[in-house]
């Protein structure tokens, strides 16, 4: 492609061309009722003349921004980022939005935001009032804040939730965390375990409560009790706490699942900590299955969560919501997966 001249605008293409301002927006932005040929001389213009299409071109055929934006937790992400711990929750949230956008004529922006914050409606007003986004996409725990929603819902932009089943505006997308939950419990019935703790996630967010859910179904279908639970939030030192607690149980479990990969290596460390084998002491199961598990020692099983699938799913009912082709909005749930790895055996003899 030749490159760009200076000053070279939207308008310049069209006189090329031959065609109006508003044909030259639609085939930038690919949209439909453009005539194969009309669209090969307005490309071939844009190439001859070196043309970027910018945001305010791409607003041209109609009120639509082409943006989408993504907001995420703020004190949670900035932790990972300061730590080094990695995001990857945002990585491949990213890595399906951007992928689904592109070929759409559309851009994903990420934002982070504090769900307790008393300025919270004032931050997301200035990012929705600079951006104007066609739609947004919510994770836990915006997905269920009404606050946020209904500020949402007042503009008229388009609402992806995610890890939220609760009743409002837009519409729901989950990962089967229930599902998850009970699958990862049955693994570890099937292998022997009759004690099996569990370490909650963060009770802000609505999945957790799922997580449990799943967790006590598949507890009581085998008829094991369901007494070996903690409290956590996600976190490495509320892990730590949490596993404490469940290993100096009078009966202790021989198996632990935690709600996440920090804490299931909180987990792992206070096991090492007391001279527990895993898995020939103790099973450990996760979820979230970012990549510090995957080289952890031994590596654990974990519950991968199909983010990167949920996007990208986000992104297409919001884009299908401005071309009013989106069909009955009826919540979409797309299963996780469970590797297996060293972590987990049949539980120890006991004598």
């Amino acid at each position: 492609m030749a490159p760009r001249r200076q000053g070279v605008t939207i308008k310049h293409v069209a006189a090329d061309a031959g065609v109006s301002l508003q044909t030259v927006s639609r085939v930038i932005n690919n949209e439909p009722n453009v005539r194969p040929e009309m669209a090969r001389r307005v490309q071939e213009s844009i190439d001859r003349l070196g043309y970027v299409p910018l945001i305010a071109a791409q607003r041209m055929g109609g009120s639509r921004s082409r943006l989408i934006l993504a907001l995420n937790d703020r004190d949670r992400t900035i932790s990972g980022w300061q730590n080094r711990e990695g995001t990857d929750w945002v990585d491949q949230m990213l890595l399906g939005g951007m992928l689904t956008c592109s070929p759409h004529g559309y851009r994903l922006i990420l934002e982070l935001v504090d769900t307790h914050s008393d300025h919270i409606e004032r931050e997301l007003s200035a990012a929705i009032g600079a951006l104007q986004p066609d739609g947004v996409i919510l994770t836990p725990p915006h997905s269920q804040d009404p606050l946020i929603l209904n500020l949402l819902a007042r503009r008229g932009i388009s609402i992806a939730r995610i890890g939220s089943r609760v009743p409002g505006p837009g519409f729901s997308l989950t990962m089967g965390d229930d599902a998850a939950a009970q699958m990862v419990t049955e693994h570890l019935v099937g292998l022997g375990h009759r004690r099996i703790g569990f370490i909650e996630g963060a009770p802000d967010y609505e999945l957790s409560g799922w997580r449990i859910a799943g967790w006590r179904a598949a507890m009581a279908a085998a008829g094991l009790a369901d007494d070996l639970i903690q409290p956590g939030d996600f976190g490495y030192e509320s892990g730590h706490a949490a596993a404490t607690a469940l290993l100096d149980a009078a009966d202790p479990p021989t198996a632990i699942i935690a709600s996440s990969d920090q804490m299931a290596m909180a987990t792992l460390t206070l096991a090492k900590e007391r001279g527990l084998g895993v898995p020939d002491d103790l099973s450990i199961v996760s979820f979230d299955d970012t990549p510090i598990v995957r080289f952890a020692q031994p590596p654990l099983t974990a519950v991968t969560q199909p983010i990167a699938e949920v996007a990208a799913r986000a992104v297409e009912r919001i884009i299908a919501e401005q071309r009013d082709t989106l069909p009955a909005a009826e919540p979409v749930s797309v299963a996780a997966a469970l590797n297996l790895r060293a972590s987990t055996a049949p539980p120890p003899v006991r004598v």
